[in-house]
């Protein structure tokens, strides 16, 4: 093993190069800071995990609302955010008070302060988590996701281009392939990092690279800001932190995330007298798929699903009130994991499926992504899935396509796990809700809030289909697609105080420590309590990387 010359120093160090790493390390070096950021991967992952994203923002009052016709506010997104939350323990102090901060963030100064920075927004508003429990229980009562043009790339891009920047003037520098293994301490304050610096890699963005040890680094600092991500990438601390509230860990999960969000930073900044809290709170999706075309060991890919697909549990059973596509991701995940079943299903039509499925992820919507309006047009508004979709239709293995209920119910019993699969009941609840759709009047549920749906503009121009029977052959064949649980974020982490300054077991702030985006939880250590509204989490690396560039500089 050889050793780096000498020891680096810096007067902020940043660990972890994505999105709140970017926005702590250009606020820092924008207040005229030296800032040396550090990252295990090669770097081309630069960005970290914000760079896969769907790129959606969580806003309050924004002018794309007010142009769809959306009457929002803080009061009402308030009232939604901790409806939503539950916040019910002692730890939920700082929580609480960063879900305040950020709901004014979101309803001031976020906006202007990204368009400052040429971020733009698609014009149609989408309506994630939909809640249907009543006014006081979970979900957005109006839509308040916001995408992103030019979707994950599109929200890193200004703060990499920052970051870039100082580097070109030398007042900022990457460190690629360096892992940090020890917080370094000195009379009670935190006053940089240790660590191994691993072989060069060529490994492309989210590819697994090589973690053979070649030397050793230690970096002195005056503030140090821990901005490691979370824990999905690593089944092993998912499972671990798994809350019984949720039922039984799933013994197959896909994974959301590169392998590099594997939580062993968690480890290292307790050590240094970081308190965590919340670590059994955490973000998973059920309308996870296999990817075809897999860049990170175990790649799934989350349907963002519109309203219409029947969804059944693995035996055949439909999903109870309000357990509709797009409503409640941790309410489904519960009641799915609580039927011994590691898999649920949507059946629908090739019509939904063009109108209403979309797929998570920059790589999966290169129409938003690259900003190509012509591809936009043609892939959104035209008749027919997006590329993207088509492809799993064609490759997907989770995918099956066939005319006749019967042959598809057949082929659905022949897929692992299939075998669980009651026949008569999936026939009974297709032919069931088929009857109901055919009558103006229903009291099926889904159906009447699909219709309600169709009334905002948004819903209607790019996100339901026309209601239709599921055996109408005039909406094309029908669609079977195996669902699965998808990996995705850690609600809980570092607790900080509202200048990202991390707190120890007394609740006293650990001097020279600071810590933002996923490892805190996205803020406080939990901002969204138990649940999340979407839009959220890019929101909040952005807005607690901030707080702590801006307070490590000070």
């Amino acid at each position: 093993m050889t050793t780096s010359p000498g020891t680096r120093t810096a007067d902020i160090l940043v660990i972890g190069w994505g999105l709140a790493g970017l926005v702590a390390a250009a606020e820092a070096a924008n207040a005229g800071r030296r800032v040396i950021i550090v990252d295990q991967e090669p770097r081309t992952n630069l960005g970290g995990q914000a760079w896969w994203s769907f790129g959606g923002l969580f806003l309050i009052d924004s002018p794309e609302q007010r142009r769809m016709g959306i009457r929002d506010g803080i009061e009402l997104a308030r009232q939604d955010w901790f409806g939503t939350a539950g916040f019910d323990r002692e730890e939920d102090a700082w929580p609480r008070r960063w879900a305040e901060a950020y709901l004014q963030f979101a309803a001031g100064e976020k906006r202007a302060w990204l368009r400052e920075r040429g971020v733009g927004f698609f014009p149609v508003v989408g309506w994630a988590e939909r809640g249907g429990y009543g006014a006081l229980g979970p979900g957005n009562s109006v839509p308040r996701f916001h995408i992103t043009w030019g979707t994950g790339p599109g929200v890193v891009a200004p703060f990499r281009a920052a970051v870039e920047q100082a580097e070109k003037e030398g007042r900022l520098t990457i460190l690629p392939r360096h892992r940090v293994t020890e917080l370094v301490t000195r009379d009670g304050a935190v006053v940089g990092a240790r660590g191994e610096v691993l072989e060069t890699s060529a490994a492309e963005r989210g590819v697994a690279s090589s973690r053979t040890v070649i030397g050793d680094f230690e970096i002195t600092a005056g503030a140090t800001i821990v901005s490691s991500g979370g824990i999905g990438g690593n089944h092993t601390l998912v499972r671990k932190a798994w809350p019984r509230r949720l039922g039984k860990a799933p013994r197959n999960m896909l994974t959301g995330v590169p392998a590099y969000v594997d939580g062993s930073m968690q480890s290292v900044a307790e050590d240094a007298g970081a308190k965590l809290i919340n670590g059994d709170r955490m973000w998973h999706y059920v309308e996870g798929i296999r990817n075809w075309d897999p860049v990170w060991p175990g790649h799934g890919i989350r349907i963002l699903p519109g309203p219409s697909s029947l969804w059944l549990d693995a035996t055949g059973q439909r999903l109870p009130v309000p357990l509709y596509p797009g409503f409640d991701t941790l309410g489904t995940l519960e009641h799915l994991r609580k039927t011994g079943h590691d898999h649920s299903w949507f059946v629908t039509t090739r019509q939904i499926v063009e109108k209403e499925f979309a797929l998570s992820g920059s790589e999966q919507n290169p129409d938003l992504t690259g900003k190509d309006i012509p591809l936009l047009v043609r892939s959104r508004l035209a008749k027919g899935p997006t590329d993207p979709v088509q492809a799993f239709l064609d490759h997907g293995e989770d995918f099956l396509v066939d005319e006749d209920l019967d042959r598809l119910i057949s082929r659905m019993r022949e897929l692992p796990g299939g075998d669980a699969l009651d026949a008569d009941r999936v026939r009974q609840e297709v032919v069931a809700r088929d009857r109901e759709i055919e009558n103006d009047f229903t009291k099926d549920a889904q159906i009447a809030m699909l219709r309600s749906m169709r009334a905002y503009r948004g819903d209607k121009l790019i996100r339901t289909a026309s209601p239709h029977r599921l055996q109408d052959r005039s909406a094309g064949p029908l669609v079977a697609v195996k669902l699965h649980v998808i990996t995705r974020k850690s609600l809980g982490g570092i607790e900080t105080d509202l200048d990202a300054r991390v707190l120890d077991a007394d609740g006293n702030a650990v001097p020279g420590l600071f810590a933002a985006g996923e490892a805190s939880g996205f803020g406080g250590g939990g901002v969204h309590g138990y649940r999340a509204l979407e839009g959220t989490f890019l929101g909040g690396c952005l807005f607690s990387g901030r707080q702590a560039g801006r307070a490590a500089a000070r």
